[in-house]
């Protein structure tokens, strides 16, 4: 991804966004670049500068734990920012890791088709959808129907995202930050690499955030919709990892209760109704496993 270094772009940029007096540095007038200065890092991080400049530049990749402790502090990074910082870290310091491939278990189709008042979307790392109930479909139909199955591509490159989302920069902030925290381990996979590249070549917007690293899992947020057939509704997701595929999470829907939005939603479900159910396996070469899935605790 990226350069081939991401614990020093991630370094990098989350130091051009830290504010000198977030971590108690001393103000010293006008500065020719943002955030800290290297030396202002290494120093409250206990390492010499050229250390520090080493690990920015990708010319030492293998720093400590509590080095990188140190540099988390230092940089005020919260507690998911720093879990990423040591992912980084112990990634570099690996072998080649790609993601997954396993598809999405009967038996956990089989449920989620039994659901019919919460969307519910089986997504990958790459944020690629690998399966959706009935009303799960209907809800993204706008994406599904054109044959997009990557929930980022579609945001940043298809026309009809700032429609379907009416906050459509929030979502999009959020969706990278739920990318880079996904794809933290994913060293030289080829899939997330080349959805990268396609985002950084055809959309500015794509680049310029993704150039932030921002970090954020997918856990419980609300998020509006537009919808073509319903109109507006906003729901509130929770995120679920699938034990026997931890590359996969299960994305469930709810509306409030007695809300207009649950009143679209029941409206949508009977779009949903005329829907084939989902196949007994989704689409992946990978052999069958049988899915434990536990809720994700929100950070």
């Amino acid at each position: 991804m990226d350069s081939g270094n991401p614990l020093g772009e991630f370094l990098r940029a989350r130091r051009e966004m830290t504010s000198p007096s977030r971590t108690g540095q001393p103000w010293s007038g006008r500065r020719r670049t943002p955030g800290l200065r290297r030396e202002e890092v290494a120093q409250a991080s206990g390492v010499s500068t050229d250390y520090y400049a080493r690990l920015e530049q990708g010319r030492e990749r293998h720093p400590s734990a509590q080095v990188v402790h140190a540099l988390a502090r230092a940089l005020g990074l919260n507690p998911e920012e720093t879990a990423h910082l040591h992912q980084l870290a112990r990634t570099a310091r690996s072998s080649v890791r790609r993601g997954g491939g396993a598809p999405v278990g009967p038996r956990l189709l089989r449920l989620m088709d039994g659901w019919h008042h919460t969307p519910a979307l089986v997504i990958d790392r790459r944020l690629d959808v690998l399966a959706g109930n009935r009303l799960g479909r209907a809800l993204f139909a706008r994406m599904l129907d054109q044959g997009e199955t990557n929930l980022v591509r579609f945001t940043f490159l298809n026309p009809d995202a700032r429609d379907f989302y009416p906050d459509w920069e929030r979502v999009a902030r959020s969706g990278l930050a739920a990318l880079r925290a996904g794809g933290g381990d994913l060293v030289n996979d080829a899939r997330l690499t080349e959805l990268v590249g396609e985002l950084s070549l055809k959309s500015e917007e794509f680049r310029t955030l993704w150039a932030r690293h921002d970090v954020r899992g997918k856990a419980h947020e609300a998020k509006s919709f537009n919808h073509h057939q319903v109109g507006e509704l906003t729901l509130t997701y929770d995120s679920f990892t699938v034990d026997s595929a931890t590359d996969q999470q299960l994305i469930v829907y709810q509306a409030e209760p007695g809300s207009a939005s649950e009143q679209a939603l029941a409206l949508l479900g009977t779009v949903a109704a005329d829907l084939p159910a989902l196949p007994a396996v989704s689409l992946g070469d990978a052999p069958q496993a049988r899915p434990v899935v536990r809720r994700n605790q929100d950070t």
